[in-house]
């Protein structure tokens, strides 16, 4: 017979332990496990009806005429800036902030990436500042929903239509948001997505250019890939096809996650609101913020802003100590204009002082549908005692 516990074995309750935590992981179930060993068994893998079928899926969705499909949201923008026909000579405004760096594809194009700061409390490009970065050269805006909130449309609409350049919306962070009621992806000349991790929509990896314009959607097919029906012909016009369409398993991996995305979605939020429960006893942290005219934002990643004592060594030294907790986390991002590649062709620190900042002190904790509460609240607490450990300690931001 098993008597009672004895006085240590209940004065000392042990912590709960939890296994490591990922930072990301996707949310994959039965659904998309049938669909991918049918393709594999009793479809072609490429010959593009999926892809098609993915592509009207998700112009529906996000209530746009043509969605074309290609291989990552890096390709979605390089094809796009090929096909408005930006290059050698062209100046594109961007923000150097931000998790995925699709801005890169305007250095891929041969065009010039002209950074201009962001909003401090929003974290996306800044109207004001964009319109002072605006010359004879400028061709384009790409402007992003940076961490699934939604860039200021209004006013960028505005700019773009005063300064007679193009609105490129960069979703790559942001999908499901909504701005006065619209949902992401609506608001540019065209748009562009991607659909690898941490995102909530998977391929593997995948892309998407969004557009009501016929010609350019036209155009971006082209440039994408040849289609089956010129497969025979010699004729090459006076552009070269990229060879980048997307697969039918990673289109038809797209196509049940967005059948599920509202599912998906609904679970990503229930964990932000966790994190925000929990973060209600940890001071000195930016808290969370909507611009006016957002309706609702999902985010990429749960990013915490550290307040300002915190320097780029000491936001490093939490990381390493969550890391040694078995908790992984990391920087949200470097801006892109002091890294290597841009500081060789001019970047200098100071150029944009609110994207520094911001990146300097903001940490990515682990974000998934998977999380529960009490996972949660042992990793804020134990952010709370990285805090704590680096010298910092809490600090007003």
């Amino acid at each position: 017979m098993t008597g009672a516990p004895g006085p240590s074995e209940t004065e000392d309750t042990e912590e709960e332990v939890f296994a490591d935590i990922a930072l990301t992981q996707p949310d994959i179930g039965a659904a998309e496990t049938r669909v991918i060993e049918r393709i594999l068994t009793s479809a072609s893998l490429n010959d593009g009806r999926l892809t098609e079928s993915f592509e009207e899926a998700f112009a529906a969705y996000v209530g746009r005429r043509h969605a074309v499909a290609v291989t990552s949201g890096t390709m979605a923008m390089l094809l796009a800036l090929k096909a408005y026909g930006f290059g050698p000579g062209d100046d594109i405004l961007c923000s150097p902030y931000g998790w995925h760096q699709v801005v890169h594809a305007v250095a891929l194009a041969g065009a010039n990436p002209v950074f201009s700061d962001i909003d401090y409390w929003s974290h996306t490009l800044n109207p004001v500042k964009a319109a002072e970065r605006i010359t004879p050269a400028t061709r384009a805006i790409i402007a992003g929903n940076t961490n699934g909130h939604p860039a200021p449309w209004d006013e960028l609409r505005a700019l773009a239509g005063e300064r007679g350049v193009v609105l490129i919306e960069d979703s790559t962070e942001a999908i499901g948001s909504t701005y006065h009621g619209r949902i992401v992806g609506s608001f540019g000349d065209c748009a562009v997505f991607d659909f690898s991790e941490p995102g909530p929509l998977l391929c593997g990896e995948g892309g998407m250019v969004v557009t009501d314009d016929d010609g350019l959607a036209s155009r971006l097919r082209y440039l994408r890939k040849r289609e089956p029906e010129h497969l025979k012909s010699v004729v090459i016009s006076h552009n070269v096809p990229w060879q980048a369409k997307l697969s039918n398993l990673n289109a038809a991996l797209g196509l049940v996650q967005l059948k599920r995305i509202g599912e998906i979605l609904e679970r990503r939020r229930a964990v932000v609101g966790y994190y925000e429960a929990a973060m209600q006893s940890f001071e000195g942290i930016k808290p969370p913020y909507h611009a006016p005219g957002v309706t609702v934002v999902h985010c990429h990643a749960y990013a915490v802003h550290l307040g300002t004592r915190f320097s780029v060594s000491l936001r490093n030294a939490v990381i390493e100590d969550m890391l040694t907790q078995g908790i992984d986390s990391a920087s949200f991002g470097v801006p892109l204009h002091i890294q290597q590649f841009y500081a060789e062709r001019g970047g200098r620190r100071g150029d944009c002082p609110v994207a520094e900042k911001t990146a300097d002190r903001v940490i990515a904790v682990p974000f998934h549908g998977a999380l529960d509460r009490d996972e949660v609240e042992f990793i804020v607490q134990r952010l709370k005692d990285a805090t704590v450990n680096s010298g910092a300690g809490a600090a007003i931001y």
